[in-house]
């Protein structure tokens, strides 16, 4: 019997990000956020499998091999970091709406020095 609901197809996508590069001074409250939120093992393996494949938080959390609540959690910590984003939604079988996540598309750099160092690498890596 078919669905009704799509179980692949993403219904509602978000506009995509640039490929900008992000420099960070260490110093800085978002490198502080995102050092910190990638501190846990399962936060680095979320964002790596998720650069593999966009996935839902459920998908995840069996390729992670860990509990859905600590994979949301993870994800809600990365998205604050501007590592993650939402790039849709799935239905699952039982047709419950399922967020899509994906990586953002900036590269990351954080860099240790001056404002004048920071601004260096900003300016070559542009």
């Amino acid at each position: 019997m078919s669905s009704l609901l799509p179980a692949e197809a993403e219904s509602h996508v978000a506009e995509e990000t640039g490929g900008d590069v992000r420099v960070l001074p260490l110093d800085d409250d978002d490198a502080a956020q995102l050092i910190s939120c990638l501190s846990a093992d399962n936060a680095r393996s979320t964002l790596a499998a998720l650069h593999d494949d966009p996935a839902t938080a459920s998908e995840l959390a069996d390729i992670v091999e860990t509990s859905l609540q600590k994979v949301r959690h993870h994800l809600d910590n990365l998205r604050e970091a501007d590592l993650v984003r939402v790039i849709g939604t799935r239905y699952s079988v039982k047709g419950r709406e399922m967020t899509v996540y994906a990586p953002t598309r900036d590269s990351l750099v954080v860099c240790v020095g001056t404002d004048d160092d920071v601004r260096r690498v900003d300016q070559s890596l542009q």
